[in-house]
């Protein structure tokens, strides 16, 4: 477990990428999460990815001994949250581009192409619920 005087280093978010992809996975190629993030509405969305926030902060500062004020910042935020939250989201949109899944999905759902932006967006956040957890996990964990 590490302590509040621990420093965020590159093994931390070497340990945050490992995890975010090992769960990421599964929910980039599921067709059920891309036809749940056609018949999301804009909000509900936004409420998906606040859930990504609220998970990654509980889960670094909340569950664990650390302290955000104690941390590097980077414009007031703790440097471990940034990437986090960069692992989190990113970790779900680069393996949906790397498996072509908006494509794949879309086009059997009849998903009119300029609405690939953001329903893409509102499935990397479905996912990144999930990816959050094997992140935030193997950060506190290793």
């Amino acid at each position: 477990m590490a302590g509040p005087r621990r420093r965020f280093m590159v093994a931390d978010i070497a340990q945050q990428i490992v995890g975010g992809f090992l769960l990421a996975g599964p929910f980039v190629v599921t067709a059920e999460v891309w036809e749940l993030a056609w018949n999301m509405n804009l909000a509900q969305g936004a409420i998906a990815a606040l859930i990504v926030f609220l998970i990654g902060y509980g889960a670094l500062y909340k569950a664990d001994d650390r302290d955000p004020d104690r941390e590097r910042e980077v414009g007031g935020i703790p440097l471990r949250f940034l990437s986090l939250m960069t692992v989190s989201f990113g970790s779900v949109l680069v393996l949906a581009l790397v498996f072509d899944a908006p494509a794949t999905f879309f086009n059997g759902m009849g998903v009119p192409r300029e609405m690939w932006p953001i329903t893409t967006a509102k499935a990397v956040s479905v996912g990144a619920i999930f990816s959050v957890v094997g992140a935030a996990t193997a950060d506190s964990v290793f």
